[in-house]
């Protein structure tokens, strides 16, 4: 990850994107408890996602405390605009059921890369949530080049 802001100075980062069967909000320390219990029940169908390749969720997962840990790096990330991270909320009520990584490509930062999951038991939410934020992304947000990751 590079330590340059993935957006310009004068973007307004969006707080929220409201749309039908979700809503994101950005990840933070209050998702904890409802981030935690949504991915460990769903370690296998996540992994199973070509976009976490790279051994995360943790197949034995983690505590709460890391977890937090985790949402506080990804908040940090926000605030300084290096990337940014949504949590996929119910639409009318604060429960956890995915979340949205926007984040320079490792391999060549002109690249933005997203991926996503859901839950195992919102599995008919992951086509829709990509769709709906691949297109946010191309009228919203002042990125060159963006890659979602296939499932």
């Amino acid at each position: 990850m590079t330590d340059h802001p993935l957006v310009p100075a004068d973007f307004a980062v969006p707080r929220t994107l409201v749309a039908e069967g979700f809503r994101l909000e950005p990840l933070g320390e209050q998702h904890n408890e409802s981030d935690h219990a949504a991915w460990t029940s769903s370690i296998e169908y996540i992994r199973a996602d070509a976009g976490f390749t790279g051994g995360w969720p943790p197949a034995g997962g983690m505590t709460p405390e890391q977890n937090l840990a985790d949402l506080r790096r990804h908040a940090a990330d926000f605030e300084q605009r290096r990337g940014f991270t949504y949590t996929v909320l119910e639409p009318d009520a604060d429960v956890v059921v995915g979340c949205v990584y926007i984040y320079p490509d490792r391999a060549d930062p002109s690249v933005t890369k997203v991926c996503s999951w859901v839950r195992a038991d919102r599995a008919e939410l992951d086509a829709v949530l990509r769709r709906t934020v691949s297109a946010w992304l191309a009228e919203s947000w002042p990125l060159r080049e963006v890659r979602y990751s296939p499932r």
